[in-house]
């Protein structure tokens, strides 16, 4: 079996990794580490996230620092300024046993005259991002002719995040015999572009396979219409009781709304995203680390360097359109020979993007139902039951208590009081699921023949009067003709229902009105909201849509500018409903 000293790791560092709990090292160290310390040239290495990187390159620069002369020797750049923070915190624990080795993490968002004081004293490692560099070598701060290893890590990253002007400005300001490593996940032209023009004759070293996730990934999604994406989200972590992950969204404005969604549904989740301040930003990583939160919603960029053990799951709000950012989020899971869960929640639309994933990263994913109410409740009563087994009684202390709480429960069976300590930890979730909406199985495509034999859907399918099991079905007299969509409909419930957010289902637009599905208990709101409300100068009026009414004929019928299609009698009637 390999270990540390035989790949060349000196005496002071290897007490230092012992007392990380480092005993024998993983395979990209061991490729990288003996490459770094016997020769000058070049090195690429593709290997993803969580294979142990920062150890690979870290141990053999703080080797290769000379401690007696306190000038900038090592470069190590990073995308984010929290995964420069823990770079910086990794290198500092390899070399506790190093005296006068001195590095220093600079980055934006933070005191930058504490950055330069600390610079003035003098260090020999410097961890960067990109932009505060370029700003502390602008002031003539840093200087870096003596540094003879460079060090990019998450290469691609930082190009995505267009720091290639900045590289190329930085690398200006370094000797041309200095050693340079690059490391990356994936291989983009950008960063080919720079190992060509800095690099001397790089050796390439490949941990797995090129775009390939980590192996003990588990590849799932669920296809569902678009306006269930949010809920299989919540049945997704319902149904996993222990469930520790990050929900990844393509935007800073659906990162946010999906996170603010989880929390007044009570979840313990929150938002990590650019909008953040960074002491917000700080929080909110401490919180997740910490578990007290165990559901982060995050774009890619902010989730860059927040390096947490034992995600459960990683989940997919939507495809990313690169497949190197799927295997990025895909590779937080499933680390150090643990199992994980990739989990993908699309609609039909992204079915080409999901395959097309498939075949760069070699696996298949698996399809799944969304669970049901009833898995779910199952699921959640069974993991109660393993936590009471498990649960440490502290015998002393409980006995003290123990016999006025049996006297005064006496009166109880022991089913009795098994339902009400099951109904104590449930009852939010069995009243929720009560009436919850079945979410639709989107069947897969059919081929071309089976669509073109397929009847099509017809007007009279969309002008349906009732509703899924649980829902109600809504009449609102805006339609296609009038330039009222989905979108036009979500904003104006949004905005003129108050309290908790409508869910809506099933929407069919006809030309002249508008039939939607809401829970039962939603429906009088939802009809109290667009009663009345405006929509470019129509008057809007709403309600539940009822069995054998000719909604055409009334809602194209003559009135006057602002009518509703409705007599004047039977459109003030339902203003009597409306909110104080």
């Amino acid at each position: 079996m390999t270990t540390f000293q035989d790949l060349g790791v000196r005496g002071d560092l290897l007490k230092g990794i012992a007392d990380m709990g480092f005993e024998t090292p993983m395979p990209v160290q061991e490729k990288v580490i003996p490459t770094l310390l016997s020769g000058d040239h070049d090195l690429v290495a593709l290997a993803q996230t969580g294979t142990g990187k920062t150890a690979a390159f870290g141990l053999p620069v703080i080797q290769r620092v000379d401690t007696s002369r306190r000038v900038p020797q090592a470069l190590i750049l990073a995308p984010t300024r929290e995964l420069c923070l823990q770079i910086a915190g990794d290198l500092a624990d390899f070399s506790k046993y190093t005296p006068d080795l001195h590095l220093l993490p600079v980055y934006g968002g933070s005191s930058i005259e504490s950055q330069i004081r600390s610079l003035r004293e003098g260090v020999q490692i410097i961890i960067a991002t990109p932009g505060r560099l370029i700003d502390l070598i602008n002031r003539g701060v840093v200087k870096l002719a003596d540094v003879h290893t460079v060090v990019l890590d998450e290469a691609d990253e930082m190009l995505n995040m267009g720091f290639v002007d900045s590289i190329n400005d930085i690398l200006a300001h370094v000797p041309d015999d200095r050693k340079m490593l690059m490391f990356s996940a994936t291989m983009p032209p950008e960063a080919a572009r720079i190992a060509k023009r800095y690099m001397h004759s790089p050796e390439e070293i490949v941990i797995g396979t090129r775009n390939e996730g980590a192996k003990n990934v588990r590849h799932i999604y669920y296809m569902v219409n678009a306006r269930d994406k949010y809920l299989a989200l919540k049945r997704v972590a319902d149904d996993n009781p222990n469930i520790y992950a990050i929900i990844f969204c393509r935007t800073r404005r659906d990162t946010q709304e999906i996170a603010d969604k989880l929390i007044a549904d009570g979840y313990n989740a929150d938002a990590l995203h650019g909008d953040l301040s960074q002491q917000q930003r700080d929080i909110v990583m401490k919180k997740f680390r910490d578990r007290v939160l165990t559901l982060l919603v995050a774009t890619d960029v902010a989730a860059r360097g927040l390096d947490v053990d034992d995600l459960t799951h990683v989940i997919n709000y939507g495809l990313p359109d690169d497949t190197a950012v799927y295997t990025h989020r895909s590779g937080r899971t499933g680390r150090a020979g643990k199992t994980g869960v990739s989990v993908a929640i699309i609609h039909s639309r992204e079915k080409g993007r999901l395959r097309e994933i498939e075949r760069i990263i070699g696996k298949k994913f698996e399809r799944c139902e969304v669970p049901t109410p009833q898995h779910i409740i199952e699921k959640q009563l069974y993991n109660l039951a393993d936590r009471l087994e498990r649960v440490e009684v502290n015998e002393a202390e409980i006995d003290k208590y123990l016999p006025g709480v049996l006297k005064k429960l006496s009166w109880l069976t022991t089913e009795d009081l098994l339902k009400r300590l099951l109904s104590l930890e449930f009852n939010r979730l069995l009243d929720y699921y009560k009436d919850a909406p079945q979410i639709d199985f989107i069947d897969e495509k059919p081929d071309r023949k089976d669509r073109k034999d397929r009847a099509p859907r017809t007007d009279h399918d969309k002008d349906r009067r009732t509703a899924e099991r649980g829902m109600a079905r809504i009449y609102v007299n805006a339609g296609k003709a009038d330039g009222f969509f989905a979108g036009n409909l979500i904003e104006l419930l949004n905005h003129n229902v108050p309290g908790q957010r409508v869910d809506v289902g099933r929407i069919d637009l006809m030309p002249g009105y508008s039939l939607f599905d809401v829970k039962k208990g939603d429906a009088a709101r939802a009809v109290a909201g667009l009663t009345g409300a405006d929509f470019f100068g129509k008057r809007l009026y709403s309600e539940i849509a009822v069995a054998d009414k000719d909604y055409g004929k009334a809602s194209s019928r003559k009135t006057r500018k602002g009518g509703d299609g409705h007599d004047e009698k039977k459109r003030k009637a339902p203003k009597t409903k409306h909110r104080k």
